[in-house]
């Protein structure tokens, strides 16, 4: 038999959620046939697994200790293996997190160009592993508490995009990031200099088509099959030598949205390889050795949690320096 209490950490989730991370080989169907059999209880009592846990629950699990070795493997911080396999991964060159926003449950960190938000391959190590190692290393988490709570990021930007990553570093964390940006509550600016001269502040509502095979999105100005909505403004800060510092507010938040909405509106990014101006890119290789989109996720204004800001990393300042692009005092 093993005994559980229910933690800060892991409060909120309902009973089935948490024991499916606990058993974590288990099939759901063994969870529930053992919460129906009494052989999971929660405060001494038969649960059905929809009940919220709250902070000080007991779980008591009535099985033999050979069955929960069976249903249940124990993840190191980066999904260890048995072998300890994952544990050398996480003792790789890390990332050093800036830390731009802390709370008990809400983290905000700055992502550089060229780093993974989330890892695509089982060796990769994202900003998301950084988040995790951090929160071991600050005692936020034990390794412990990973085992049925694992913080993760709740937004995501290109490889090549800088800026504002949100993690939750508590479920509750989580829960409120989730319920934020499902419903649309936070504003999101991003900055980026973009080739010709934009007079004005464009703000439309157009639709976008991704083609998968080709990793690439085309945008619509009328509605048609496999096409989403996307809104998107942009506000010119200053214009020089025939660029633009724009300021861009994202209102929907699809795949390469704003660098081909830049693209169809006739303002290629500056450094874009796949939507922008290959001369313009060349210049701009050139002399400032720029080899990538200069977006950055610079501002983040959220309900109930202090305005988080990001500022420019170096090499976009370096570019926005070099072509007398001032960004305005209030930004």
């Amino acid at each position: 038999m093993q005994e559980l209490t229910i933690t800060d950490l892991e409060a909120g989730q309902r009973l089935n959620k948490y024991m499916m991370k606990y058993l974590n080989q288990a099939p759901s169907s063994f969870i529930y046939k053992m919460l129906r059999k009494k052989n999971i209880t929660r405060n001494g009592k038969k649960a059905s697994g929809d009940e919220i846990l709250e902070c000080g629950d007991v779980i008591k699990v009535f099985l033999a200790d050979e069955t929960i070795e069976k249903f249940r493997v124990v993840k190191s911080a980066d999904s260890a293996t048995s072998d300890g396999s994952a544990q050398e991964s996480r003792q790789k060159p890390g990332i050093t997190l800036q830390i731009l926003y802390q709370d008990p449950d809400i983290l905000a960190v700055h992502k550089p160009v060229g780093v993974l938000s989330q890892k695509a391959k089982k060796d990769d190590y994202s900003i998301n592993e950084a988040i995790v190692d951090y929160c071991l290393s600050m005692r936020i988490l034990s390794e412990k508490q990973l085992e049925t709570f694992h913080p993760s990021i709740s937004n995501r930007l290109d490889r090549n995009t800088s800026g504002i990553i949100l993690a939750g570093i508590s479920l509750k964390g989580s829960q409120t990031l989730a319920r934020i940006l499902k419903g649309h509550t936070c504003e999101k600016y991003y900055y980026t200099i973009v080739a010709g001269e934009m007079k004005q502040r464009i703000h439309e509502k157009a639709y976008i088509v991704k083609d998968t095979k080709k990793n690439q999105s085309e945008i619509r100005k009328h509605e048609s099959p496999g096409a989403s909505m996307i809104e998107t403004a942009f506000t010119p800060l200053c214009m020089k030598n025939g660029f633009t510092l724009l300021q861009v507010q994202l209102f929907t938040g699809k795949s390469h949205q704003i660098r081909a909405h830049l693209q169809s509106l006739g303002y290629p990014m500056a450094g874009d390889t796949k939507y922008g101006n290959p001369t313009v890119n060349r210049k701009l290789r050139e002399r400032y050795h720029l080899n990538h989109q200069l977006l950055h996720a610079g501002r983040l204004v959220l309900p109930d949690i202090p305005e988080i800001t990001d500022p420019l990393p170096a090499e976009f300042q370096k570019v926005a320096d070099g072509l007398e692009l001032k960004l305005p005092a209030n930004h």
